[in-house]
């Protein structure tokens, strides 16, 4: 094992525990909401800069994903007020985390063709572990919180895993334009705080309004 995985590993616990503590703590939950987003600002304040030479251009797109955090941190911490959105947003929270190592796991182990020409190391095996991972998760949590299951749950799950990686592979865009490689050093073996919520950004606002429609 190379020490970069095992470093990766590390913090990926690490993150677990983060992930336990604000599901189970609200006071918790606020500070790693304020933290998070301005962490996440500055990450693409810095990215925004290095793509537009224009500060017309970079002003407006901080202000677009200022306004995008910002809602996305007030939603999340209102809901979080009722239990079963608190639930349903945590397991859609974790299917997003299963989004991502479904597609490190069978992306290195599978390989094959490239997903697009934007994010090299993307490949159409990794964006099938990254659904599978995301099916397993959300329907295994779904069915031990609420102890049921639909077709419109599974729908649910693979809606989630695209918008997931949508986000990723949009701010692979971005880091390309950029010429960085991650969004920052902030998180040890996986580079910026940008690096590991670009797919939750998404995945979770339009995961929870997709299910709230058609569940």
């Amino acid at each position: 094992m190379s020490l970069n995985l095992r470093t990766r590993i590390k913090t990926s616990c690490l993150l677990f525990l983060f992930f336990i503590l604000v599901f189970i703590n609200d006071i918790f939950l606020l500070y790693a909401l304020i933290i998070t987003s301005i962490l996440s600002l500055m990450e693409f304040f810095n990215l925004s800069k290095k793509i537009f030479k224009k500060k017309f251009y970079s002003l407006t797109l901080n202000i677009s994903f200022i306004l995008y955090i910002s809602l996305f941190c007030y939603f999340f911490f209102i809901f979080a007020n009722f239990v079963e959105l608190k639930i349903m947003m945590f397991i859609i929270l974790a299917g997003c985390m299963g989004s991502d190592i479904g597609g490190y796991v069978f992306g290195n182990i599978f390989k094959g063709p490239k997903l697009v020409s934007i994010s090299p190391k993307k490949t159409i095996a990794g964006a099938i572990g990254s659904i599978l991972f995301t099916i397993i998760i959300i329907t295994g949590l779904f069915i031990y919180f609420f102890k049921n299951l639909s077709l419109n749950i599974i729908l649910v799950s693979i809606l989630v895993s695209i918008f997931c990686q949508f986000g990723d592979l949009l701010f692979s865009f971005l880091k390309r334009k950029a010429k960085v490689k991650d969004t920052g050093n902030f998180l040890p073996g996986h580079g910026g705080l940008l690096d590991r919520l670009d797919g939750i950004y998404f995945g979770l606002p339009f995961g929870l309004l997709t299910f709230l429609i058609i569940y």
